[in-house]
This record gives structure tokens, sequence and C-alpha cells, in this order.
């Protein structure tokens, strides 16, 4: 009788451990939007690494002249939800975070003979949509490699919000430059038609 009420109790044991693992696979919690203090400022994306990657960049400049400086590596990662419904609609929704982190570059180490690789953490460049803190839904934030909280750059209708109106493909995000998502933007018809391509 010990044996069986053990080995009934060792099955429900496991059967409790597999409905739990099972449960933490299916619910994961969804990415949060930002996240501001309680002065306005926008506290710091933690694991953005885990979010999804678009894209990265060396020494891209939207001037005529290239800068003489080092090179960086720009990667941009975006929230997942807000990916998955790009991926549906070409448009982003509110809410939505873009990460660009930038690194410097060098091709000077190890067993590299030709080309850049990324060497030194440089910063964040972050862009929040939210419609309802921001009267130009879109706002920017600098990080450098140790802050925790950041103020919008200001005015709302600064440098980069005027590039990114003027020249993103869709919305205030340069899709031109992120392969994968053009191709969601042609298929959804979304390309602002002022924005050239080529």
């Amino acid at each position: 009788m010990k044996r069986i009420l053990v080995v009934v109790f060792m099955g429900l044991a496991i059967a409790a451990i597999s409905i739990r693992v099972g449960r933490s696979q299916t619910s994961q919690p969804a990415t949060p939007g930002p996240q501001f203090a309680a002065d306005g400022k926008l506290v710091r994306p933690e694991g953005y690494r885990r979010w999804v990657y678009v894209s990265s960049g060396l020494g891209m400049s939207y001037s005529q002249k290239a800068s003489d400086s080092m090179q960086m590596f720009t990667n941009v990662f975006v929230n997942p939800v807000s990916y998955d419904y790009y991926l549906q609609h070409g448009t982003w929704p509110d809410k939505t975070i873009f990460v660009l982190e930038l690194y410097g570059s060098t091709s000077q180490g190890s067993i590299n003979k030709h080309g850049n690789y990324q060497k030194d953490f440089m910063g964040l460049d972050v862009e929040v949509k939210d419609e309802k803190r921001f009267a130009e839904k879109w706002a920017y934030f600098g990080f450098n490699s140790g802050e925790k909280i950041a103020s919008a750059s200001t005015p709302g209708q600064n440098g980069c919000w005027q590039c990114h109106e003027q020249n993103a493909a869709v919305e205030h995000s340069f899709v031109q430059f992120y392969p994968e998502l053009l191709k969601v933007a042609k298929e959804k018809g979304t390309i602002k038609p002022t924005v050239h391509l080529e």
C-alpha cells in the first residue's frame, strides 16, 4: 500500500511540474512599452538585446560630407510586440520602441586581416512612439554608457524628429535601410510616396 501511495504521489508531482513548465513556456509576458520615471524621463530599456534585431550599419551619415572621426557601428532593435504588429500592418503601433546601439569599430585585433568589427560600446539612442505623451507622437532620447534615465531631445520637433519626418520610409522608421522590414512595407503599401529608396 505504501508503495502505491509513493508512486501516485510521484506521478502527481511530475504532472504538476509539467503543467507549470508548459505554462511558463506558452504564457511569457509581452515586452512592456516604454517606462517613464515620475519626472517624465525615459527609463533606459533593459533586455533590448532579446528584442527583434532589425539591422546594422557602419559609418552611416546623412550629410554629404563624411565624418573624419571613427566610423561607428549601429545595431537596431525593436520591441517584439511592435514588430509583430508591423508584420501584419506595415505601420508601427503606439508604444513602439526602437533602440539604436552604438559601438566603435576597429580592424586591428586577434586574427582579423581585413574589414571591421565592433569594439567599444558608445551609448544608446532610443526612439519612442507615445501619442498621448508627445504632441509630435515620436520622441528621441540619448543614453551614454552609464545613464539609467534620459530626457527627450528638445524641442519636440528637433533635428532628429525633422530628419525622420522627412526621410524615413515608414512613419519615423528608416526601413529603407532594413531589408526585411522594407519587404513588408512594399507588400503593405505603407512607404511614404515622398521618400526616395534608391
